[in-house]
């Protein structure tokens, strides 16, 4: 019987390893409408460099602690109905795009782009929790696997929604993207409720002054110090390319936006190679072991961005650049969660939420570098801030841990 359990317990955690990456794949769909539309916004409505880089700066600001850390606190409070979590992502996901197809206006942006952070906010600290929960000996493989996932939906999306920029308006883009949000919703919700309702009670049950405690245990503990001054700097350097890649490649280089699709499409493409090997070696050889030489070459890519002048070139630096773009990301949350109690394994993302609100000014600044000097000086800014990242885990303290602190 106990090898029954056994074998029954192993499927289900890989069932819901591959339904959580798949709902993904989905998630980044959505996130991806954002970049390859941001040259039409931009020339749509007549944005400057610095109202793109305000824009950026407020989805962003969604995802933090407004909507991310109480949403970490309901998924460690109420792992029953994590399910519930997840589906309303989606539905956030559907009706934010559609006021932002509505926007006429600069001003009316600026808080239809604030809604597009509430799906992120609601999905991230509830997979990753659950993932982080149920794969505690491979926690850097399983959220590699999840973010997979997200490499899928990366490559994918900017091609097809590129492709169906060439005939379709954006706005009504945006406004077809209703329908499928709501039915991924009720699928999900369908198919994970016997999974989240199956939870033991006491499992579930958390009191508040223990949580505060982890949390307060969490946020002092060195390597978390550490790793969200890396997260900060590497977030900063990420939303400044995020916002003035595509109008680099649709303005300067004058491509379409299927061409803007096809490389931000390259730029996660190897993601989904890159994530899985990563999160191996970082279970097998420790955080620091990864994130240290990943760090410097990512830095170092980005400079190359700037320089990049042929067509050859820039499809070789995106490319390489893809390895790295998001699968850091895995890493350093699988070390913040490796310190982090069993009771707040959801909330460990909005607390580094928090922190990340320190990256908000970046694309703004970046805007004016690029309004001032050209906007290659966007990718040496993010490269810069990079290579200071990779000088904080140069001189901080990762240790390997034998075994997951939970």
């Amino acid at each position: 019987m106990a090898k029954d359990n056994s074998i029954s317990n192993r499927d289900g955690r890989l069932f819901i390893l591959t339904a959580l990456s798949l709902g993904h794949a989905a998630v980044h769909w959505f996130q991806q409408l954002w970049p390859v539309i941001i040259p039409s916004v931009k020339s749509s409505l007549a944005l400057s460099n610095v109202q793109m880089g305000v824009l950026t700066s407020v989805k962003q600001f969604a995802t933090g602690p407004i909507t991310t850390l109480p949403s970490g606190l309901l998924s460690d409070k109420f792992r029953r109905n994590i399910h519930h979590i997840l589906a309303i992502a989606f539905i956030a996901f559907g009706v934010s795009h559609v006021f932002v197809a509505l926007s006429p206006t600069f001003l009316w942006m600026v808080p239809s782009v604030a809604l597009l952070g509430i799906g992120t906010a609601l999905w991230h600290p509830a997979s990753m929790g659950t993932l982080s929960r149920r794969f505690p000996e491979k926690r850097g493989s399983a959220l590699a696997a999840h973010g997979v996932g997200a490499s899928i939906g990366d490559t994918v999306a900017p091609l097809a929604i590129g492709f169906c920029l060439l005939t379709i308006r954006w706005q009504t883009l945006l406004e077809l993207h209703l329908m499928p949000a709501i039915i991924i919703s009720l699928i999900l919700w369908k198919l994970l409720a016997s999974i989240y309702t199956s939870e033991s009670q006491s499992k579930t049950k958390l009191q508040l002054s223990a949580y505060w405690s982890d949390i307060k245990s969490l946020i002092t503990h060195p390597v978390v110090v550490a790793i969200i001054a890396v997260n900060i700097f590497t977030n900063m350097a990420r939303l400044s390319v995020t916002t003035f890649l595509p109008i680099y490649i649709q303005e300067t280089l004058g491509y379409s936006a299927l061409g803007v699709g096809f490389f931000w499409g390259l730029l996660h493409a190897m993601g989904a190679i890159s994530q899985p090997i990563m999160g191996y070696l970082s279970d097998k050889f420790g955080r620091k072991s990864v994130l240290l030489p990943a760090l410097i070459v990512h830095g170092i890519l980005y400079l190359g961005m700037a320089w990049a002048d042929t067509l050859l070139e820039l499809i070789i630096v995106i490319a390489l650049q893809g390895l790295f773009f998001y699968a850091l990301l895995n890493v350093t949350t699988a070390a913040i969660m490796d310190v982090a109690s069993d009771r707040i394994q959801s909330s460990t993302m909005g607390i580094t939420g928090v922190f990340n609100q320190l990256s908000l000014p970046a694309p703004i600044f970046a805007g004016f570098l690029v309004t001032r000097y050209e906007i290659g000086s966007a990718f040496m800014f993010s490269g810069i801030l990079t290579l200071i990242a990779a000088g904080v885990i140069g001189v901080a303290k990762i240790p390997k841990l034998e075994s997951p602190n939970n």
